[in-house]
């Protein structure tokens, strides 16, 4: 990945941190609102979107302005940085929940052999 295309990923997850912390305002409002091209902030909300589902979540739709998208490069690039950014987010968040739920089975199970040795010790007295 090229340091540019990095830079924008680190961007856009500063973007969208943002806008989580900010409550109400929509990433294109904020995006708008740092003084961003409105086709760029359209095709960031529906690249994310679709990168969102891409990454299998049930909370993203697939979203492509196909004609603008071969028509204006800013609103493909807003495409692709959101796609980008939304879907490594959207997978991250699955894998972070995949490992909590492996790390409670392993306490679970834990859990589960220390009662039962101490069951056993306490049977033998």
């Amino acid at each position: 990945m090229s340091s540019s295309r990095l830079g924008v990923l680190v961007l856009a997850l500063i973007l969208l941190t943002a806008t989580l912390l900010g409550g109400c305002e929509s990433t294109h409002q904020y995006l708008l609102a740092k003084g961003y091209p409105p086709a760029y902030a359209d095709g960031f909300d529906d690249g994310c979107g679709s990168g969102r589902q891409a990454a299998g979540s049930i909370s993203g739709e697939f979203r492509k302005d196909v004609p603008r998208y071969l028509r204006e490069a800013i609103y493909a690039s807003g495409w692709g940085d959101g796609f980008e950014q939304c879907r490594s987010m959207a997978r991250s968040e699955e894998r972070r929940r995949f490992e909590e739920r492996q790390w409670d089975d392993r306490d679970d199970d834990w859990q589960r052999d220390r009662d039962r040795a101490l069951a056993r010790a306490l049977r033998e007295r």
